[in-house]
Formats: C-alpha cells, sequence, structure tokens
C-alpha cells in the first residue's frame, strides 16, 4: 500500500507565504461575505443577513452574491425589519417567485419566522450555537444552531426546508459547510469575516470544507480522506491548528479562492503552478522537477 501524502516539513512557512501574498482585494469583492460588510455595527442584522446569505451558498459566487443582493432588494435594504418582523402573508408576498438553484421564496420566508421566533424568546443564534458548543464541542453547537433553524418537525415547513440545515450529528455525518462558513463569518474578527459573536473562541472554529477547499487540502495532503463529511472537516482543521493553533481557519478564505479562482488549476500546468508557494507540498507535484 502507498504511504499516504504528507505535506513537506516547510508547508506551514508556504502556507503564510500564501496568505502573504494572497490578493484579498481581488477575491474579497467575488465573495458571498461582500454583500455582509455594511453589516458589522448591528449584530442582528448580521446574524440575519449572515444566515440568509449563507444557506444560499450553492453554486458559484456570482450567483450566490446575486440572489442575496435580490432577497435584499425584496426586503427593501433591510432583512429585520421587512423580511423577518413582519406577519407571514407579507414575508410570503415579499419572496414570491424568488430562487435561487433548488431553494425557493416559501422556504426563505420559513427561514425568516424561524429568525423572528428565536429573537421572540430573547434568544439569537450565536446562543444557540454557544449553548451547543459547551454541552458537545463544535459538532454540538452546530447541531443546536440546526435545531433552531430547523424548528419542530410538525408538519408547518415546506417541503425541503429542512434538509437545508443538517448537522453534523445526523447519521450522514455532514460536513455542513455552510453553517460552519456562517459561523466563520460571525466568529473571526480579521476581515473579511464579521465578528460579530463574542461568546465563541476563534481557536473552536472548523474548517468550512466546500468543493475547492476539499480538494486542495487533499492534495497538499492535509487529509487523505476522499469523501467530503464531517470527520474529513476534523481531520483537514487538526492540520491546521497545527500550523496556528489560536486561528484554525484563518487559510480558509485563501484555499477556497484559491481555487475559485483558478490559481489552483486541479492539474499540472507550469505556466500557473511555477510560482505557487505550495508547490513543493503538492502531491500533483512531488518528486516532479518543474521541467519535467
Amino acid at each position: 500500500m502507498a504511504a499516504a501524502h504528507r505535506p513537506t516539513p516547510g508547508f506551514p512557512e508556504h502556507l503564510r507565504a500564501l496568505y502573504e501574498r494572497f490578493p484579498f482585494e481581488r477575491s474579497i469583492p467575488e465573495d458571498p461575505v461582500a454583500g455582509l460588510q455594511g453589516f458589522r455595527s448591528d449584530r442582528r442584522a448580521a446574524e440575519v443577513g449572515g444566515i440568509f446569505a449563507a444557506t444560499l451558498a450553492i453554486g458559484n459566487t456570482t450567483a450566490i452574491r446575486g440572489s442575496f443582493a435580490e432577497l435584499l432588494r425584496r426586503a427593501d435594504g433591510d432583512l429585520v425589519r421587512h423580511l423577518v418582523d413582519v406577519p407571514t402573508p407579507e414575508r410570503l408576498r415579499r419572496v414570491a417567485g424568488f430562487r435561487h438553484r433548488w431553494i425557493r421564496g416559501d422556504q426563505m420566508a420559513h427561514l425568516a419566522s424561524r429568525l423572528h421566533a428565536v429573537h421572540a424568546k430573547g434568544g439569537s443564534l450565536e446562543r444557540a450555537f454557544a449553548d451547543g458548543l459547551a454541552d458537545g464541542g463544535f459538532a454540538g453547537g452546530l447541531d443546536r444552531l440546526s435545531a433552531a433553524l430547523r424548528g419542530p418537525d410538525d408538519g408547518t415547513a415546506p417541503a425541503g426546508y429542512r434538509v437545508l440545515f443538517p448537522s453534523p450529528l445526523d447519521d450522514a455525518g455532514s460536513a455542513c459547510k455552510r453553517l460552519t462558513l456562517f459561523v466563520r463569518w460571525m466568529v473571526r474578527t480579521e476581515p473579511p469575516d464579521l465578528g460579530v459573536w463574542s461568546s465563541v473562541p476563534i481557536s473552536a472554529l472548523r474548517i468550512p470544507l466546500d468543493q475547492h477547499t476539499f480538494w486542495i487540502a487533499y492534495n497538499l495532503g492535509l487529509t487523505a480522506r476522499k469523501t467530503r463529511n464531517w470527520r474529513t472537516v476534523e481531520e483537514v482543521t487538526e492540520a491546521l491548528r497545527a500550523v496556528d493553533v489560536h486561528d484554525p481557519v484563518k487559510y480558509d478564505f485563501v484555499l477556497c479562492h484559491t481555487g475559485i479562482s483558478g490559481d489552483c488549476p486541479k492539474h499540472r500546468d507550469i505556466a500557473v503552478c511555477g510560482p505557487c508557494v505550495v508547490r513543493p507540498d503538492c502531491r500533483l507535484w512531488r518528486g516532479r522537477r518543474v521541467g519535467a
């Protein structure tokens, strides 16, 4: 059996160099988090906008940003006032005909109703997550957050709504990319993240494992798993924790957008890969000369 691929001893320094050289000014405007930057000063607006944007984070970033902008337009620029804190008929009117991939307007209206219910009881998504974190670690936090968003299983949710909010504790052991991304936005204080939650330590975060981050993590030897699931999330996070114990997901944005932008072509291409500082750690280049 072939030995598992591992990054070189120089990987931490290579990853730091990738981060320092990364063109954030190019990629931040292309990310769904760009639409949330105006909410930093209002924690509730940031939570509400963040969970809508994260729920829509399926497909390419241009479509995601466009759909979130459309949802915001339908709410006259204020999701809390004109979508969450209004009666159900008004919610449904606002989002009638809305669609992003397989996500429908009635599902967005129900999400708004769940957010209203959580806040009406004096709670917040931060409190739900933090309570679960205290009881069962990060996976427990996501499970409690998912339960708050799903609401009771009483048949009132529209078709397909509850599956939008998986839990890592479900039998499938989902990677929960979108909820994990939402928590990263809320907790990390370094741009582009919003840092509006104060009760969750940055060191507790887990990597939002989308297809780009997973592919790059696999080829850098941060995981040998070939399936995106919660075990893979934990494995990749632990590998990154060895680089920065205080901020294990610091490099998530850079890894993700290295894939999105085409800076990582996902095959050997010396014209693109030549300048890449993590090329020595990549399985595609291990043991190969640049001219080979």
